[in-house]
């Protein structure tokens, strides 16, 4: 069994988050966590000043929809057969929760919608960066339109993070080791695959479908169009805003993926 928590903006339910969630309790059962926040959750979390102008779209909650959109939680989890807990009114302790929670969690799955709808901050990139630095265990952000993935992209720079995020996504993910798996390294010097010889001993050892891709690209203008054509697919990277990738990818790649609701991005960093 797999502990999973889940970050819901109150009035935004995720169907995507669900219908992954349910397909990884057919596969294998798990506990789920849903954290259910308002806009003054969400100021008091990030410590941003709430009032201040530019920063909030708005502040006006609708309580009656956040109650009925965790009792609509609490209903699918029952029908379904997943057991749960539920956070709400938490007040000012929103971070501290989150980084307990995620301690002792396998997994937080968040939905990309999360950060770009009409309650939270102008700036959203920031808060996603917040969010993934201070979770304690890996991240897997889902567009709404969740299909399990036939194709896993491991973005790979012969960095420790991204050694480490492909090693978790095996272990998270046993379902998809079968996938076709790239492994993908963008440089635009010809360089080669740094620690090639050791990076393919591990990585076939937990994805027998392996290819490995040295893209002759300017990764900053062309990573995400290519991955765009990737069907199907999920990406696989280390610690946001560090070396995932490469150095030149490091402010946006993700977020840019995110925002365009794309394909599921799985990120994971050691603290």
């Amino acid at each position: 069994m797999k502990k999973i928590i889940t970050i819901f903006d109150g009035r935004n339910f995720s169907e995507g988050i669900f219908e992954f969630i349910k397909w990884q309790n057919a596969t294998s059962p798990v506990l789920l966590t849903g954290v259910f926040l308002n806009a003054i959750d969400y100021a008091t979390a990030w410590n941003y000043p709430m009032f201040l102008s530019g920063y909030l779209n708005t502040v006006v909650e609708d309580f009656d929809t956040i109650a009925a959109n965790v009792q609509k939680f609490k209903n699918l989890c029952e029908r379904n057969g997943i057991e749960y807990r539920v956070h709400e009114d938490i007040g000012t302790g929103v971070m501290e929760l989150i980084r307990k929670e995620t301690r002792f969690s396998d997994l937080l799955v968040m939905s990309g919608d999360f950060f770009y709808n009409d309650t939270f901050y102008i700036d959203p990139d920031s808060y996603l960066k917040d969010t993934l630095h201070e979770s304690e265990c890996p991240v897997l952000l889902l567009p709404d339109n969740f299909k399990a993935p036939v194709n896993n992209i491991l973005a790979y720079d012969g960095s420790p993070a991204s050694v480490y995020a492909i090693k978790q996504f095996s272990a998270l993910f046993p379902a998809w080791r079968g996938n076709k798996t790239h492994i993908v390294y963008a440089s635009t010097k010809g360089k080669e695959i740094p620690d090639r010889i050791y990076i393919e001993e591990l990585a076939v050892r937990h994805f027998p479908n392996l290819i490995i891709d040295a893209l002759q690209m300017d990764a900053r203008k062309y990573f995400n169009t290519w991955l765009i054509d990737q069907q199907r697919s999920i990406l696989v990277t280390g610690a946001y805003g560090r070396s995932s990738l490469s150095e030149s990818l490091k402010n946006s790649f993700v977020s840019e993926i995110v925002m365009e609701h794309k394909i599921p991005v799985f990120v994971a960093h050691r603290h």
